[in-house]
């Protein structure tokens, strides 16, 4: 898919610039083929930065650590470091500190939904209203699966489903067919269910871009 933006600006180019700065790198030609939609809340682009700062750290024999190089994907975005590890980790602050979490969905199947909507973060973030929950995430994501549906909830959802009342409706049909649990992914488009068994590409989303895979 095309990429809409000025190359400067682009988080790969970004990434060679950055590392450039302090190494001695030589010029390179890339080439990304963009898979995950812009604006779907999948990380795409965070991730696309992650990796081309990791691919030169290998290519090049910079040599630079995990946490030197979360260091440098910090500067990039508040969500790139994640993408360094490229593992579940529980994150707080910005989305850049990191701890372990005993989360484990194997076994489980996940169906994303990306509804050809595309969602700024600006836009989605300007809805945010930061508040502080009785029980933390953390402890909530301990619980049974079959219970998160009571007690976990993607904040952007409250501003950004009234202004999109598909978003609410796909998560609505997720449920319908079997999810376990079903929410908006970070700051959206992209819709996800958790299900215990495959169920394949339901008629209802024919229209969209959806994809399915095990945990």
């Amino acid at each position: 898919m095309a990429i809409p933006g000025s190359l400067s600006q682009n988080l790969c180019v970004k990434a060679y610039n950055l590392l450039k700065a302090d190494f001695d790198l030589p010029p390179v030609q890339m080439h990304l083929h963009k898979i995950v939609p812009i604006g779907a809340g999948l990380g795409g682009g965070s991730a696309d930065a992650a990796i081309t700062l990791t691919l030169l750290n290998d290519l090049f024999n910079v040599q630079l650590s995990t946490a030197q190089l979360e260091d440098y994907a910090r500067l990039l975005g508040s969500d790139c470091a994640f993408f360094i590890q490229n593992r579940p980790l529980y994150c707080t602050e910005k989305g850049d500190v990191f701890s372990e979490i005993a989360v484990n969905l194997s076994g489980y199947h996940v169906l994303l939904v990306y509804p050809n909507l595309a969602i700024s973060t600006a836009e989605a973030y300007a809805g945010i209203k930061p508040r502080k929950t009785d029980v933390p995430l953390s402890d909530q994501l301990l619980e049974s699966i079959d219970e998160w549906h009571k007690t976990i909830h993607n904040d952007f959802e409250d501003s950004l489903f009234p202004k999109y009342p598909l978003l609410r409706q796909i998560k609505e049909q997720l449920y319908e067919i079997g999810a376990v649990y079903a929410s908006m992914s970070g700051s959206g488009s992209t819709i996800y269910g958790i299900f215990n068994a495959p169920i394949g590409i339901p008629n209802q989303f024919s229209a969209y871009r959806v994809w399915e895979g095990r945990l």
